[in-house]
């Protein structure tokens, strides 16, 4: 819903901090009412902060979520309902309401008087706003954002390109009119505006390789349930680089380069705690 692990876990500390001082005894479904509570709470943040949206510098990605094995049943299920970075980006598109209905309805499993319930609109609007939803995002009818591609190849070939500084085969695994999207937010040196073409890509990557942005330590990581790349420089992550890969899909249609520092501190946080990464210093 919001795009930052922060905001998210802010929504849920108020929630719990509310929920302590309420009587839940009426409550017959306690999961439906909780998630109803972080709805709400979720929609009036996006209101409020839809202002700042306007005014970001570039292109404004969500934040990435890393993910590490777990071993316990309940972190098995969050993995399992981890959704893929360039469907979060898809939700971006929508609305709050939309992006509400949408990820009740699709992500989550809720009927549409459940829904209805809980964005406190009818039942027949829900039905509109989902249908409308599906529409902006052009979602495939198979697509839940959870059926993930394997991106080990594209990362291990742009791995070799850094390493080597010939980028081709790393761009034959982009589709020909492959987008790069780059958010430094203002903050730090990115494009502004998008990179279309895998060639250009290429060209992009070779120019910042000659000038130095992309000798550090580089690490593989799981991020939003496919593998991906971190950048670390004089110990500070430097970018983090995700892939558009779908289910059965050899090519990648979109790359991800977040170099927002705002946005990678929950990366930060998680590589210091977990030492479950591959590196490699080129």
């Amino acid at each position: 819903m919001l795009g930052s692990v922060s905001d998210a876990e802010d929504m849920l500390q108020d929630m719990f901090i509310t929920l302590q001082n309420t009587d839940t005894s009426h409550v017959t479904n306690l999961k439906s009412y909780l998630v109803k509570m972080v709805t709400n709470r979720c929609l009036n943040y996006l209101n409020s902060a839809s202002k700042q949206r306007e005014t970001y510098i570039g292109p404004w990605l969500p934040e990435p979520k890393v993910t590490t094995p777990r071993e316990d049943p309940m972190g098995n299920l969050v993995q399992e309902e981890t959704i893929s970075y360039a469907f979060l980006v898809l939700l971006q598109e929508l609305s709050a309401v939309e992006r509400a209905v949408f990820v009740l309805r699709e992500v989550l499993g809720y009927d549409y008087d459940e829904v209805a319930d809980m964005v406190q609109k009818t039942e027949a609007n829900c039905r509109k706003i989902y249908s409308r939803a599906k529409v902006k995002i052009n979602q495939a009818p198979d697509d839940d954002g959870r059926i993930l591609g394997e991106t080990e190849p594209l990362v291990q070939k742009f791995l070799h390109a850094v390493d080597t500084g010939n980028f081709q085969d790393f761009v034959s695994l982009l589709m020909e009119d492959a987008v790069m999207v780059s958010d430094g937010g203002g903050k730090v040196r990115a494009a502004v505006q998008p990179i279309y073409g895998k060639l250009r890509i290429a060209a992009f990557f070779d120019g910042i390789r000659a000038k130095g942005s992309l000798q550090g330590q580089w690490q593989t990581i799981s991020i939003n349930g496919q593998t991906g790349l971190v950048l670390t420089h004089e110990q500070q992550i430097y970018m983090a680089i995700l892939f558009d890969l779908g289910a059965g899909q050899d090519q990648s249609s979109r790359m991800y380069v977040i170099r927002n520092p705002d946005k990678l501190q929950h990366i930060s946080s998680v590589l210091s705690c977990h030492k479950t990464t591959t590196s490699f210093v080129l």
